[in-house]
């Protein structure tokens, strides 16, 4: 059975397919997730935006030509590697969001009924397949039918940078501390490890988050909403 595609999925399947590593043009083709073998392996990246989603391409066998490829060539290439460009792609399609680490997974534990499937054809072939499990809703723009509401009459302010910081914790020191301080110094903060940084903006607290790395860069996944704000002192 193959589930209801959207504009979306069908975007990044699209621009995924224009990147697996193929010796002719994938087309991106609307599949079950039944279809996909079992036993194979697929690259999965986290996509954290508006929506969020699980991207993930399977490959094996583009994947095995890629790497052989660049051994020969004497530039190894990691197998995660040679579908991040793909992967990429379709993250963009999504829309603005920062994509993470590539990781492999097996088949049976990331595709499911409710991931959108397509088969990327080469003429008859099933090459490659890939899949997104929208994990968030996108946020729709208010269209000029409706009333306009407060959040709409800011539109003009969209565009002004604000400072943005994520602090992981804190803590207080007498001024002697202070000066005692030196390289290797240990200071204890005021939460425990594993609990959400503060995402502030301005000194005002407008989420928490999960601290992430992506491409050897800090990140935050937001996972709490603040309402109201919260002053930070």
């Amino acid at each position: 059975m193959t589930i209801a595609t959207t504009t979306l999925g069908k975007a990044a399947a699209d621009a995924a397919a224009a990147l697996v590593p193929s010796s002719v043009p994938l087309v991106a083709v609307p599949a079950s997730f039944a279809d996909v073998p079992a036993d194979s392996t697929a690259m999965v990246a986290s996509f954290v935006g508006s929506p969020s989603a699980e991207l993930a391409v399977v490959a094996d066998g583009a994947v095995a030509d890629a790497v052989s490829a660049a051994v020969e060539a004497g530039t190894p290439l990691a197998p995660v590697d040679a579908l991040r460009p793909a992967l990429e792609a379709a993250s963009r399609a999504l829309g603005a969001g920062v994509l993470e680490t590539v990781r492999p997974e097996p088949v049976a534990k990331v595709l499911a009924e409710d991931t959108e499937v397509y088969a990327l054809m080469a003429g008859d072939v099933a090459a490659a397949w890939f899949a997104v499990r929208v994990r968030g809703a996108k946020v729709t723009t208010p269209t000029t039918s409706q009333v306009p509401t407060p959040r709409a009459n800011l539109r003009m302010l969209y565009d002004v940078e604000m400072t943005l910081t994520a602090e992981i914790g804190r803590t207080r020191l007498p001024v002697r501390q202070v000066l005692e301080l030196a390289p290797g110094a240990v200071l204890e903060l005021d939460r425990t490890a594993g609990s959400p940084a503060d995402v502030m903006v301005n000194g005002r607290l407008v989420a928490r988050g999960e601290v992430v790395v992506v491409d050897e860069v800090y990140g935050i996944r937001v996972t709490e909403i603040v309402a109201g704000g919260e002053q930070i002192g």
